[in-house]
């Protein structure tokens, strides 16, 4: 059978599952009055910024979509518009879903903590399996379709469709991932910079206008933004790999080990539907619970994977050559086991440094006793000790790859590991969910034992974001090295006559690393800046309200949650535009300023040293603000279970501070720079190509 009709076969059974499952999550009581009035006022909030955000977005898309039409061609345009389209819908679903399953798993959680979980992880598995389902029918629909057509599965236009739809995916992602960051950390940071720190609230206290924002933010950044993010990251790693084997291997090899990226997600999808069954509640253990279906989904993708592989090598000991390296089926499989054993330990370890029962949270927690400095202090400290690890983890997985298959061998450890995103989104999507069941059970009034669920739910859920976002990283780290070695053989083919020196004696590679290194650190600088500014604005529109309705307090007026909920989206739309262009521009600036300079030959040189340096830096400036930041929210959540004086006391005071500061880490600035690092990639790629013409 034709792998990749198989692989298109089973994109549409994550869609069907998708379907299926959101009817039986859409079917389940919504609760009383009272909980649905609250859920519609987020659900109007979130889609009335979503619809905004849209069509800001749209507006550059279509500008993009011309200039790719003009200087590329209509094949490549349709690639570019399927991806920056499916990338929009993931995320509307995404939102979608969340904004009707959060007031369901509070009135699920009133029943057991186990109904609780079913809930909220049953919705989350519909935005996975959805998110894994359309990446892998675009990009193999599109592909099946273009070879149809009678086009070379090696050739070069295909190669620029591949391309072009990861320009579409990555450019819609990084605006859906910013604003949506923007959006939430400023509508949470302006909510608990007045209603905790001035007025006492706590943290869902209705009475607050800036709640509604704040839980709508959950759902436009958590959802659809991360729901945008990972359809990217499954697009670009899936079509750098294909591209890389149409560059590296020959003849009929590279037509058929093209296919192997496809059915090799294709088959995890299996997996991960199945792993999903698993997830119960055994000894208590929230996480555990969620372990269990992620780890079932591990287990059963090391046979899945072996079964695609001799599907494409039924000799899985015939040598395949390259210029680079030769390579095997069986060694093409280990490639894959490593990408597997990768994803398990950043989970691990980012778990390890954003769970509440470890020694990072735990000493964060402990430092807020002394006061908001020791707090900051050991939150920032161990955000920058927490690259140590996953970077250690990387570096092994690329050594060991690239002795067993070379680049190829990379490139087929990132595909295993985003071959496993429709389980890691579900567990991403489920936190958001929880989040927001706490805030609907407050609002409520519920039972107190609800929100002690909920409150349980949510703080899982914390750890399940930051795990996402580590995920996330640690294979954008990986996918942007394929990426950088598809630029390199690039102009290896299409520029061969013009020399290129990528030795650090060159000072314009050294220009280059300086500038890429610069990108991430000025990316998050106007992101932090962004919600900083939207912030404050939010801060005097909820302190504005109360000046003006001080019946509010007592409950006899009810805030305008409508005026807030319009101030932070009109703030995060116009916040989010220019970081975004950044990764967009920065490349072709760099290019045409170096060859203006100093030649074509260095213009090249400095491109891809910008490209590495963007790599290098990005990993790091990403992995520290997302699980600092997980690591400071969590430790606030410690003090509130009753360490160190509880709710109220000075050490809670601390850990909401340093909350605040960890805010736009985690959920703004810091997964914002995964799109941020492969579309600067991508665009360097569109531009060699437009170059030879």
């Amino acid at each position: 059978m034709d792998p990749v009709m198989m692989a298109i076969g089973f994109g549409l059974v994550a869609v069907l599952y998708g379907v299926l499952t959101s009817r039986q999550v859409l079917a389940a009581s919504p609760g009383n009055a009272r909980m649905q009035e609250i859920a519609k006022a987020i659900q109007e909030g979130a889609g009335a910024y979503l619809g905004k955000q849209y069509a800001a977005i749209g507006f550059v898309g279509v500008i993009m979509a011309v200039l790719v039409f003009v200087l590329l061609g209509p094949v490549e345009a349709g690639a570019f518009v399927l991806g920056a389209v499916l990338s929009g819908v993931t995320g509307f679903i995404g939102m979608n879903i969340s904004v009707r399953a959060n007031v369901r798993t509070a009135e699920a959680a009133r029943l057991s903590l186990q109904a609780g979980l079913t809930m909220a992880f049953r919705s989350g598995a519909v935005t996975g399996m959805l998110v894994a389902g359309l990446a892998l029918l675009a990009i193999a629909g599109y592909f099946y379709a273009l070879v149809a057509s009678g086009l070379a599965p090696t050739s070069r236009a295909v190669v620029n469709a591949l391309v072009a739809l990861s320009f579409g995916a990555s450019l819609i992602s990084i605006f859906a991932r910013l604003g949506g960051g923007i959006f939430t950390k400023a509508a949470d940071v302006g909510a608990d910079m007045v209603g905790k720190n001035e007025l006492g609230f706590d943290e869902d206290d209705d009475r607050n206008p800036g709640v509604i924002a704040d839980n709508v933010g959950d759902n436009v950044g958590d959802c659809a933004g991360m729901a945008a993010d990972l359809f990217e990251t499954y697009v670009v790693t899936i079509g750098a790999t294909m591209v890389l084997v149409a560059l590296l291997v020959g003849g009929a090899d590279a037509a058929r080990l093209m296919t192997l990226p496809l059915l090799a997600c294709g088959v995890c999808i299996v997996t991960s539907i199945i792993g999903t069954f698993f997830v119960r509640l055994g000894g208590g253990s929230i996480m555990g619970a969620l372990y269990k279906g992620l780890l079932v989904t591990g287990v059963l993708s090391v046979p899945a994977l072996w079964f695609a592989t001799a599907m494409i090598f039924p000799d899985m000991n015939a040598v395949i050559g390259t210029a680079e390296r030769s390579f095997t089926g069986r060694s093409l499989f280990y490639c894959m086991m490593v990408g597997l054993g990768v994803t398990a330990l950043i989970v691990w370890i980012t778990e390890y440094y954003t769970g509440t029962g470890y020694r990072p949270v735990q000493s964060i927690a402990k430092a807020s006793d002394s006061g908001h400095g020791t707090n900051v202090i050991q939150g920032l400290a161990v955000s920058m000790e927490s690259t140590a690890m996953p970077t250690l983890v990387i570096v092994v997985g690329i050594i060991a790859t690239h002795q067993l298959a070379g680049l190829i061998g990379i490139a087929f450890a990132a595909t295993a590991m985003l071959a496993l995103a429709g389980m890691i989104v579900a567990l991403d999507a489920y936190g958001p969910v929880t989040d927001n069941a706490g805030g609907i059970a407050e609002m409520a009034g519920l039972e107190a034992e609800v929100r002690e669920r909920t409150d349980a739910l949510d703080a899982v859920g914390n750890t399940t974001k930051a795990v996402t976002k580590g995920y996330a990283i640690g294979s954008a780290g990986l996918a942007a090295l394929v990426l950088f070695a598809t630029y390199t053989e690039d102009l290896a083919q299409f520029f061969a006559d013009v020399p290129v020196d990528f030795s650090l004696s060159n000072p314009y590679v050294v220009v280059g690393l300086l500038l890429g290194a610069l990108l991430p650190y000025l990316f998050g600088g106007m992101a932090m800046t962004a919600v900083g500014r939207t912030a404050q604005a939010v801060a005097q529109d909820i302190r504005a309200q109360f000046r003006e309705n001080p019946g509010i307090a007592t409950r006899e007026v009810r805030p305008d949650y409508a005026r807030t909920v319009g101030l932070v989206t009109a703030g995060a739309i116009r916040e989010m535009i220019v970081p975004s262009l950044l990764p967009v521009l920065a490349p072709v600036v760099v290019y045409f300023a170096i060859t203006a300079v100093a030649g074509q030959g260095n213009g090249f040189a400095a491109l891809g040293a910008l490209l590495m340096g963007v790599i290098v830096s990005g990993l790091f400036v990403a992995i520290s603000m997302t699980s600092g930041g997980g690591a400071w929210d969590n430790a606030k959540k410690v003090i509130e279970q009753g360490a160190y004086g509880g709710k109220g006391s000075p050490a809670h005071q601390a850990a909401v501070t340093g909350d605040t500061v960890g805010d736009p880490y985690k959920d703004t600035a810091g997964p914002a720079v995964n799109p941020m690092i492969k579309i600067t990639n991508i665009v360097a790629l569109l531009l060699l190509a437009i170059l030879a013409g």
